[in-house]
């Protein structure tokens, strides 16, 4: 058997094609694309498999893992987050050493002090006007907020005179919640 010449093969193939008609050769390509698709794909979903077939780690025994707190626990850990009542004005000082420390100038504050009889929590609501930088003021507010975690910056806002003017004006408030003696847990 003699092996017939490359362009003798391209004339018979297109010969054939054209006896075919259009519609044959499409489906013809079609089919050809599929088979192409399925051979490129089918080595990832053994791998896929392969994955999955894989077994998962030990979970944890049961236990180890630890239990979600009750609403006891919950009530505890609120009240244990809560500033004491009687250092309410030394919460003031450490406002007024962390200002210094940014280099910020306080002016005298308004303060005004409330109670919530459901709750048992008291509050302490400090306004502060504040002249500084723009940055040294959020920072002031990170490490005021930092230093006494039962605090919430409920208020902050911003003026300034001129856009050259380095130095703005702010205006500072802030509730301080506090408890006035130890809460009863309920049974």
């Amino acid at each position: 058997m003699t092996a017939l010449p490359v362009p003798a093969l391209l004339l018979r193939a297109r010969l054939g094609l054209a006896r075919l008609g259009p519609f044959a050769c499409v489906a013809l390509a079609l089919c050809l694309l599929g088979l192409g698709a399925w051979a490129w794909l089918l080595p990832q979903r053994a791998e896929q498999a392969a994955l999955q077939a894989r077994p998962l780690p030990p979970l944890a025994p049961p236990s180890l893992l630890a239990a979600a707190p009750t609403a006891n626990q919950n009530l505890a850990d609120f009240y244990d987050a809560l500033g004491e009542r009687r250092y309410s004005e030394q919460q003031v000082k450490i406002l007024f050493g962390l200002a210094a420390k940014s280099g910020l100038t306080l002016s005298q504050g308004e303060y005004k002090s409330g109670y919530d009889k459901a709750s048992r929590v008291a509050t302490y609501q400090v306004t502060l006007p504040v002249k500084g930088g723009y940055a040294a003021i959020w920072q002031f507010c990170i490490e005021a907020l930092r230093s006494m975690p039962f605090a919430a910056l409920d208020e902050l806002s911003f003026r300034r005179e001129s856009i050259a003017e380095p130095v703005v004006e702010a205006r500072l408030r802030l509730t301080l919640y506090l408890k006035d003696a130890e809460p009863a847990v309920l049974p």
